[in-house]
Parts: structure tokens; C-alpha cells; sequence
């Protein structure tokens, strides 16, 4: 099942304020591409744009196209909702419902969509996601604690399950370890290579061997000055990007000359 992401022409305001300029990207299906650049470039408003959270902030919109195997999800009668049940997503911090338990975080989507199923079929979506997010020999004997009672690593994890959970096509991931230590960065990089399998994955980070170790694929953003708009520089294969790129502004970013 092909799960490809076109991206043409896409420009992003904030009101008035152009903030991404002339996005031209292709994500081939079952591959993980990694967005970098230095702060502010528009990484993470150009990923917000894939599953059209970008227009949930007042005042924002984008033109263009986003297509998902060569359907517009900007078109006039898709549904926005539907489009973030089909392209997941996972935040910098992980943000499993505080109050709901393990349980109650991974089906909080399917009961969001009042998704008619019975407590076994629900049994069954809880314990693949969480075998899916390589979480489920952790937490099976104790699902009814608190999702917040698991540590940072697993709560990350936690929120993958419930991403899959709706059996999205395409994960978009914002620095998802950021706020873990090294362990849960390198537990969350193994399964980020084993999702590759079953979808599509575009992940934002800073961390540049991460992006290294993770990713088949990788676009570079920049931005010429604070107040400009941010803009694609270069997308190519990984080991070509970080080894030998074809732009001086990417090259100088890789080295560390600037960013």
C-alpha cells in the first residue's frame, strides 16, 4: 500500500507573514526522511503542514499542495480531521492524557472518532500498538496505572502506540527525543527503523548523527535572514547529504560553521 507524500509549491503565512517560501519535496513511501536546519528555518511549520495541524494556530494557512499518493489534502472537500487520523503525529514532549490510563491513552483516539468496536477488539488494537511501539513487555501487567507514571522514554513510546493505534499511513515525529536521555534516544531510534516497515516517516531534529542513523532520506532548511522566509536548500540520500552535499549552505551547516 503506497504512501507516498508529494509536496509542490507550497508557501506558508502566519497572517501576513510569509514563513515558508516555494517547498518542492517528494517522501517516498515506507522511507524515514529527516527534516534539519538551523532554529526558525521552518522544519516543524513545513511537518505541521503534512497533516494540516498548521492551520489549527488562528490567522495561519498555507497554498500549495500536499499529496498523499496523489490525493491534495488541501483540496476543497477533504476533511482536515481525517486527514490527522491518516497522518499521525508525535510532539517533542511526550503528552500521554494525564489523567487516562496506559490503557485509556493508546484507544483515546479510536473512542474519539466513537469508534464502535467491543472490549475484545479493543483488547486487540491496545496490545498490538503497544507491541507495535515496543512497549508492550513493559507495561502488559499494569495498564490500568497512569500513563503519566511510566518514565519519559516510555510515555514517548506511549504516544506512538496511540498514534498507531487509528492505523495512520504516515507518522510525522517534531524532535521526539528531544527531552530523552541517550537510552530512550537510541530505544526510540530502533523502533523509528522498525516502523519504516509498515509507514511512512518524516522526523524533525537538531541531532544531526540522529538524522544520520535514522533516516534514508534528508532535506535541509535555512533561512537567509531573521524575518525571511525559511526555504528547502537541499534533499538527497543521507550519507550523500552529510558526506558530500551539492549546497555551500548546507555543506557549512553539516560542518558546524554555522546553526
Amino acid at each position: 500500500m503506497s504512501k507516498q507524500i508529494d509536496i509542490n509549491d507550497l508557501n506558508i503565512y502566519y497572517g501576513n507573514f510569509l514563513a515558508v517560501e516555494g517547498v518542492n519535496l517528494t517522501v517516498r513511501a515506507n522511507s524515514v526522511m529527516s527534516f534539519i536546519g538551523p532554529s526558525g528555518c521552518g522544519k516543524s511549520t513545513v511537518l505541521r503542514c503534512i497533516n494540516r495541524m498548521h492551520e489549527v494556530v488562528p490567522g495561519a494557512r498555507a497554498e500549495g499542495a500536499v499529496r498523499l499518493d496523489g490525493e491534495n489534502i488541501y483540496g476543497p472537500n477533504v476533511d482536515p480531521v481525517l486527514v490527522r487520523r491518516t497522518i499521525g503525529m508525535v510532539f517533542q514532549r511526550p503528552n500521554p492524557f494525564p489523567t487516562m490510563s496506559i490503557y485509556d491513552n493508546v484507544v483515546a483516539g479510536l473512542r474519539l472518532e466513537k469508534t464502535k468496536g467491543d472490549k475484545r477488539n479493543l483488547d486487540e488494537v491496545v496490545e498490538s500498538s503497544l507491541r507495535g511501539a515496543n512497549l508492550w513487555e513493559e507495561v502488559k501487567d499494569r495498564l490500568k496505572k497512569p500513563g503519566a507514571s511510566l518514565s519519559g522514554g516510555q510515555q514517548q513510546r506511549l504516544c506512538i502506540a496511540r498514534a498507531i493505534a487509528v492505523e495512520p499511513k504516515v507518522l510525522l515525529m517534531d524532535e521526539p527525543c528531544s527531552a530523552l536521555d541517550p537510552i530512550s534516544t537510541l530505544a526510540i531510534e530502533d523502533l523509528i527503523r522498525e516502523l519504516r516497515e509498515r509507514y511512512t516517516i518524516i522526523i524533525v531534529t537538531h541531532n544531526m548523527q540522529q538524522a544520520s542513523r535514522v533516516s534514508d532520506m534528508t532535506a535541509f532548511f535555512n533561512l537567509a535572514a531573521v524575518g525571511k522566509p525559511g526555504k528547502l536548500i537541499e534533499v538527497g540520500p543521507t550519507q550523500q547529504i552529510f558526506t558530500n552535499p551539492q549546497e555551500k549552505q548546507t555543506e557549512d551547516y553539516i560542518s558546524g560553521r554555522f546553526g
